[in-house]
């Protein structure tokens, strides 16, 4: 049954490749609190086999943990994967509006290697607070977002209307020259199947967002300092740096949970269930079976390839120093990852907590603690409009 009672109270839905997660908050005086939640391992499989087939089976999903978890609204805000988008920063001389949506556009051709026609753009000024620059919608200042108004048909651009008159470049001394610009690009069919899925299950998607900014919202709230978050999930792991509360580098590998699990069996010769459990009881200890840690490492190596590839992309960039990297995901709970990962990286690692910023009955700790890594996207997701 739901946890409390209200009206003012959001979905945060996340729809893995294996899972479905789903969260209820509600905002109680300014406050995120939590309702409910749910979640169902099941491979949804989004972006494969007949769309009509999977959109209708995933729907029926949602209705299901919907009903089970006894959730109370169906005002919803869902997450395109992370591996499905494009997201790049940009440099763009300060301009009118006007001509800043198609300087834009021109610029993202450079950087998207498929026909920008195909996509959907949306994009946010990193450094507006340092130049003189043009008036933006506030909604649109606070994050990048492909909601259920966007028209797949058409790239993002301002509105005739919201034109303002005689606009000219604003010059001042002190001040950067350059808009410093986060583009987003997602695919216009991958937006249109989320959509579909969500009005087939009678729910009222307010926002469809990416993934980084929800793990960024549950995991780093307020922290403006430099973080590398990496999401390992069951057959992917994502890797995103949240500069000043904004992701600004994505990457994703097609490396998981179950590829640990399957080395594992390959290994000892054990079956899925055996494999599954010697990971989750030993991980990376020096404790038990001296063969799993050795294993588990030789697995993670593509993973930890990538942090190392994203630090010195980003650090090639001339950006600020990344100070710490918070793991979450299903399989952030392997044991000893984040000593081994801190001794290897000389860096601190930990475990992220999305239910840190998240008021609940203690006595739900236990368990809201050991599912967190796997829900903190849902979390972040229905934390947005509170």
């Amino acid at each position: 049954m739901a946890l409390f009672s209200s009206s003012n109270s959001y979905l945060g839905i996340d729809i893995g490749t294996s899972s479905i997660k789903m969260v209820e908050l509600e905002n109680y005086k300014g406050q995120a609190k939590l309702k409910t939640y749910g979640y169902a391992d099941i491979a949804t499989n989004i972006l494969k086999g007949n769309v009509e087939k999977n959109n209708e089976l995933v729907a029926d999903y949602i209705n299901q943990i919907f009903r089970k978890s006894h959730s109370q609204t169906r005002q919803v805000v869902a997450a395109l994967p992370t591996f499905s988008v494009f997201n790049f920063i940009i440099n763009l001389p300060q301009m009118p509006k006007k001509d800043l949506s198609s300087a834009i556009k021109w610029e993202a051709k450079k950087f998207i290697p498929v026909p920008i026609e195909e996509m959907i753009l949306d994009w946010k000024i990193l450094n507006k607070k340092k130049t003189k620059g043009f008036k933006k919608d506030k909604k649109e200042e606070e994050q990048i977002n492909f909601d259920e108004e966007t028209n797949p048909e058409k790239i993002t651009e301002p509105k005739k209307d919201e034109e303002p008159k005689k606009e000219k470049p604003l010059q001042s001394k002190g001040v950067d020259k350059n808009y410093r610009i986060l583009l987003t690009a997602a695919p216009k069919n991958l937006v249109a199947r989320y959509i579909d899925i969500f009005k087939r299950a009678k729910f009222n998607l307010l926002s469809l967002e990416t993934e980084a900014f929800a793990l960024s919202r549950s995991l780093i709230g307020n922290d403006r300092s430099t973080v590398m978050i990496v999401d390992i999930g069951a057959t992917t792991a994502d890797i995103c740096v949240i500069e000043g509360g904004v992701p600004i580098l994505n990457r994703g590998i097609d490396t998981g949970g179950e590829f640990i699990t399957k080395n594992i069996m390959n290994s000892l010769n054990v079956n899925q269930e055996r494999a599954e459990q010697f990971k989750r009881d030993f991980g990376l200890s020096a404790s038990g079976n001296k063969n799993i840690p050795s294993v588990i490492q030789k697995s993670l190596n593509s993973i930890i390839n990538e942090i190392k590839y994203v630090f010195e992309l980003y650090q090639r960039q001339g950006n600020t120093k990344i100070e710490k990297i918070v793991l979450t995901g299903g399989s952030a709970f392997l044991p000893s990852l984040p000593q081994y990962l801190s001794e290897l990286l000389d860096l601190t690692v930990l475990i992220g907590d999305p239910w840190d910023r998240i008021i609940y009955p203690m006595d739900l700790k236990p368990v809201l603690q050991e599912i967190g890594p796997r829900m903190a996207a849902s979390v972040g997701l229905a934390m947005r409009d509170i």
